[in-house]
């Protein structure tokens, strides 16, 4: 399975793998093109690989840090976080 989501300058790829086991995971990877000195186009990449023993941590990580975003969009500071 394969996604491609395209937004403004960056595209973002959702591609669900698996192992030789038949374990799925899933990797995120942005992409961005960018140009050299002469003008030529060139891809910045990167690449995150979320396995499925992860996924319900990630999401819970994700929906809370937008959550965060889009309060401070709407005027409310954000508390300090002191788990890192």
């Amino acid at each position: 399975y394969s996604n491609v989501v395209k937004a403004g300058k960056r595209t973002y790829f959702f591609d669900v793998k698996a192992t030789r086991n038949n374990d799925y995971y899933l990797t995120i990877t942005e992409s961005k093109k960018k140009f050299d000195n002469n003008g030529n186009p060139s891809y910045e990449k990167h690449k995150v690989f979320l396995y499925k023993e992860d996924f319900d941590k990630f999401v819970e990580g994700l929906e809370e840090a937008i959550g965060v975003v889009k309060a401070a969009i709407n005027g409310e500071l954000p508390e300090k976080n002191t788990d890192l």
